[in-house]
């Protein structure tokens, strides 16, 4: 059985301490439900974007939100249909999660293979999409046409990836932080390279439905894929730096992928932690309260500024939102006094408005 080669270094250390710490914090901001659904909802788009620009689709990030409401866009057939699949498999993802339970899950070579039969719909059209390749494969530098990257024969693809999962199922293996199960994974699927097409895509969602089911689906807030592809040259080095270690898979010492994909989530998770404190200002709301308090992003930028400076004239409103009526920003501070959160000194428009 496939045992990975890592150490848990200083620096796996501090990344995993900042992903729980961020963690943490994004389970219990108490967001009102249609800030729950835009932010899954961006990273969702995020994840279809960046997982397949990463390898070559030329959709941007308007185009491919475009695609997945619905709307018809003027792109080469092939980048549409590659970011339809991969909110497909999301989606296959989140049906895989329902069904599986943290203490029962047990993976299985048929999830990866349809993850991938997913992501190839319509693209590889010959029978080969979710079945190991039968041929050898290899990467060459399109300037050079050196050889970069050579995977195992394909003879050897369905017993490497028997060998995998049973290490992955396996009890030893479960002991293993699921963060750097989800790297492991990450990294070994891109090594054995199992499929003909979209093999890039499939270790990604394979990584994400380990975090999904093991307690790390994080509201699914975040995009790692989005890291990755923003830091490509990184990306593929870090990969690259275990492939040219050993010919064996089972002699490469993984921690140096592993410290680059820890890094990743903690940076990604970070940004969303720093996003979702910063809309979640009804978390102090709360506290003050009672109770949760719906608001919009214009009283939200009121909140925050008064948290910040005290008190809030009418003047000062209407420069801090200028592209809005004084009736309108008069609305949203008489909410936010009949809501309790508010008191207001004086009567003129000169009125001062403080934190209750």
């Amino acid at each position: 059985m496939y045992q990975p080669q890592f150490t848990i270094t200083n620096q796996i250390l501090q990344s995993i301490g900042q992903v729980e710490a961020a963690k943490e914090v994004i389970e219990n901001a108490p967001l009102i439900p249609i800030y729950e659904a835009r932010f899954v909802k961006d990273a969702i788009f995020r994840s279809v974007h960046h997982g397949t620009h990463i390898e070559g689709n030329e959709l941007n990030f308007n185009e491919v939100k475009k695609t997945l409401e619905g709307n018809k866009i003027v792109a080469r057939e092939r980048d549409v249909q590659e970011v339809i699949n991969y909110r497909n498999v999301i989606r296959y993802l989140e049906e895989l999660e329902k069904e599986n339970k943290k203490e029962a899950v047990r993976y299985a070579q048929a999830m990866l293979k349809k993850i991938n039969k997913i992501g190839c719909e319509r693209i590889i059209t010959d029978g080969r999409a979710g079945k190991y390749r039968k041929t050898q494969v290899i990467l060459r530098n399109s300037a050079t046409g050196e050889v970069v990257f050579r995977p195992p024969p394909a003879v050897e693809v369905k017993f490497l990836v028997e060998d995998f999962f049973s290490w992955l199922n396996s009890i030893e293996g479960k002991k293993i932080h699921p963060v750097i199960r989800a790297g492991i994974a990450h990294y070994y699927l891109v090594a054995v390279h199992p499929f003909i097409e979209a093999n890039g895509r499939t270790a990604r969602a394979l990584a994400t439905l380990i975090l999904f089911i093991e307690g790390y689906d994080i509201k699914k807030f975040f995009a790692m894929e989005e890291y990755f592809d923003k830091d490509a040259f990184h990306y593929y080095q870090g990969l690259m730096a275990v492939d040219r270690q050993a010919q064996d898979l089972a002699k490469r010492d993984l921690t140096p992928w592993l410290e680059y994909f820890t890094e990743a989530m903690a940076v990604e998770l970070s940004r969303v932690k720093e996003k979702v404190k910063k809309l979640s200002v009804d978390l102090k709301l709360k506290t003050r309260v009672g109770a949760q308090i719906p608001l919009n992003e214009r009283q939200i930028k009121l909140v925050e500024y008064l948290e910040e400076n005290g008190s809030i004239t009418m003047s000062e409103a209407r420069k801090l939102i200028p592209h809005y009526s004084e009736d309108t920003l008069l609305r949203d501070l008489k909410y936010l006094l009949k809501k309790g959160i508010l008191k207001k000194r004086g009567k003129t428009k000169g009125a001062r408005y403080i934190m209750k």
